[in-house]
Formats: structure tokens, sequence, C-alpha cells
């Protein structure tokens, strides 16, 4: 049986270079099949139907999930979405510029967010929303961005949660960079018994950013200094309006190995099987074994941003047979099988979801605008000349403008 697996490292043999640099019509389309489906090589702890996979590698990683705290991570995803929803509808209403939906990756981002230690740092894109909860950052704190008004509030230290990166697969080199400080400083393969203080870098990308040149060169340069760096992809099926088999033809995680550093792909709707996931290759990361790539297998339940139009590109049966694959219910189901769980909890739940959107909806409807100044706030971490004269210049245009009342 051919495989996008014997294509990549074809038996050797007098015929093994034309086999590879010919690849039969069976062979490709295996690949492209590979890049659209789980495969056989998906990780998954909890499977759509709610019930438990065992793992040998992966089951250590989540001993401590008793009932208690797959409740928190169900109570997290319900609160991410409902938030998420709720952003969605305020920019439809004219209060945000844009909004770049979750949907559906709620598992994926709350799973690996959870992974992390105190002492972590993550390096989000631009649909983070969830990994920032987990990191305790106030959703309200993200709305600013959208709303055009501020560039992020969060005390990013404090959090461990970088500020996001608008531009596509940048943030990849600057995780990077911050890596390999970690691992200069002597932050990486110390003796955990002797009180060692060890520390990874998260980095969070989608499926469409593994085409940027940025990606790759920080898979390199990751993989020569052992950087201790998760590159976390989030493939959910769609680079804005392209699919995954026009970027790869073989699962993305499988290029890990061009680059000398492991790959894996779980299952991005399984928040139990994220969490592991993510767990084992930080661990691996702080031990001093240098970057791990995990591609979350997932997909993106609403449009790109709010500016798109999935309709035009992608079937409606496609995502009907996403939603059968769903995150939150797939929890939601084992819990209640296995008594973890019953109806008053869900419901109190969904009541606090429903108060979180109330107060980011208030938040966001009495939101200051900024004074015209800010604009030229944090364009330098020191007082620049130039920039206070543009200041002062552009406030005296402004004063033009201004009524007898004083307002501009």
């Amino acid at each position: 049986m051919s495989s996008p697996e014997q294509w990549a490292q074809p038996d050797q043999g007098a015929d093994a270079a034309a086999t590879a640099g010919q690849p039969s019509a069976e062979q490709v389309i295996a690949g492209l099949r590979a890049t659209t489906e789980g495969g056989a090589d998906l990780i998954q702890l909890l499977t759509p139907e709610g019930e438990r996979v065992e793992s040998p590698i992966f089951d250590p990683y989540v001993a401590d999930v008793d009932d208690a705290s797959l409740r928190e991570l169900y109570r997290d995803m319900v609160i991410v979405r409902r938030a998420d929803r709720e952003a969605n509808a305020m920019q439809r209403q004219g209060q945000l510029g844009i909004w770049v939906p979750l949907l559906g990756q709620e598992a994926a981002q709350i799973g690996s967010g959870r992974a992390m230690r105190p002492k972590d740092m993550a390096f989000p894109s631009y649909r983070e929303h969830g990994v920032g909860y987990a990191r305790g950052v106030d959703f309200k704190e993200l709305l600013g961005i959208f709303r055009c008004s501020d560039q992020g509030q969060w005390d990013f230290a404090k959090h461990r949660f970088h500020p996001y990166t608008i531009v596509i697969g940048n943030q990849v080199l600057n995780a990077c960079g911050y890596a390999m400080g970690q691992k200069f400083e002597g932050k990486v393969g110390n003796q955990e018994s002797d009180g060692g203080d060890n520390e990874a870098t998260i980095c969070y990308f989608g499926d469409g950013a593994t085409s940027q040149g940025d990606v790759h060169e920080g898979f390199v340069w990751a993989a020569v200094y052992d950087a201790p760096l998760v590159f976390f992809c989030q493939n959910n099926q769609w680079a804005i309006s392209e699919p995954t088999e026009r970027q790869s033809r073989l699962p993305l995680y499988q290029r890990a190995r061009g680059y000398g550093f492991p790959g894996m792909r779980v299952d991005g709707n399984d928040v139990l099987g994220c969490l592991a996931v993510t767990r084992w290759a930080l661990d691996t990361c702080r031990k001093g074994n240098g970057p791990v790539l995990i591609e979350a297998f997932t997909y993106r339940m609403d449009a790109h941003t709010t500016t798109d139009d999935p309709t035009r590109y992608r079937l409606s049966d496609e995502l009907e047979a996403w939603k059968l694959k769903d995150p939150i219910e797939r929890v939601r189901v084992h819990l209640t099988r296995n008594g973890g769980a019953d109806a008053d909890f869900f419901a109190e739940v969904d009541n606090a979801a429903d108060e979180f959107a109330a107060e980011l909806r208030d938040f966001c409807f009495n939101m200051p605008d900024p004074p015209p100044e800010r604009i030229f706030s944090n364009v330098y971490a020191e007082p620049s000349p130039v920039v206070e004269a543009q200041r002062e210049e552009f406030l005296s245009y402004l004063d033009g403008f201004a009524t007898a009342g004083g307002e501009r």
C-alpha cells in the first residue's frame, strides 16, 4: 500500500531516487489525503464520542487530571467560546474594527495553554485568545487591539504571554530568539531534584504560516541551537481561503524531520490530548533536548476574520462533518457518561459564561477612545526628538479644528 511516508523516505535501491523524484498518482493522492485527514499517527486521548483512549506514552502526563480538573477544562472552553461569540457579535455592531474568531479551536488553545508552567513563555499570532485566557490575561485587555485603541494592555512579563503578532509567521523568529536566550542563560537542562529552574517557550502559528520563510528560519535556528522551543501549529485546514493540501504534499508535522527534531500530530479538538502532548513537548524542551513541532489537527468553524466569507471557498457539508468532532461536546459527553458532572454543573457553567460575556460587552461599549497623542507612545524605548517634533506638529494641526468649547 502506497503511503506519504514511503514517498518521503523511499526504500533504498536502484530505483529509490526515481521513486522519490516521480511519485505515482497513488502516492500523490495518499499524500494529499494525509494533509486533511487525521491519519494513523493522530494522537487522541478523548474521542469525539467522549470515550477515553489509553496511551502508554502520554497517559502519565495527564495522570493528575481527575473529574474536577476535567470540569475546569470544560469551563475554560465554554467561557472562551462564549467570549469569542460575543466579540464576533460586537464587531458586527461596529464596536470592534475586526475580530479573529477561534470557534472550534478551544481545545487546542486551552489544552496547550494549561500545559505551561508559570515561567514558560508563549508567543501567539493573533487568534490565541484562549491561550491568553489560560495565562491569566483579562479577556477585556484583548479588545483594545481589535478596537484599534491600543496594542494590548496586559503585563507581558507577568503573564508570560507576548503581544499579538499580526505579520504572518514573524513571531516564530521572536520566539526562537527568546528560547535561545533561555538556553544561553542556563535555564534549560538543570536537575529538577537539585532545585533546577528550567523554562521553555511555546510559539503558536497556523497552517498557512508554514509557507512563510520566517517559520522555516525559526526551525533552522532552533534546531541548530537546541532551543527549548515548542512549535505549536494549529492546523485549522484553511489558510484564509486556501486548503492545507495546496501548501504541503505531506502532513505538516512530518516537516520537523527535515530539520532534525521530533514532530507529532495531535487531535486538536481533544483537550486532554493537547494537554498531554504539550506537557510532554515542554518537558522535553526543558530537559535540553531541543525543539519539538506539534501539529494540532483541528478545524476553523468560523471565518478567518470578520472580513472573510468562508461560504465562497468551502462546502457546508465539511463544516457539518466537523461539528460532530466538537471539542466541548466530547468533554461534556465524557463527564456525563462517567458521572463526572451533572445537569446543575453544566447550567452553572453556561450562566457563568453568559455573565462573562455581559461584562465583556459592557466594557467594550463603554471603552474610552484614546487621546490622539497616544499614537506617538511606545514608538521607541527612549525619547526621540524626531517623534516629539512630529507629535507637537500633529497636535498643533488638530488644535486648528478646535471648537469654541475647546474640543477638537
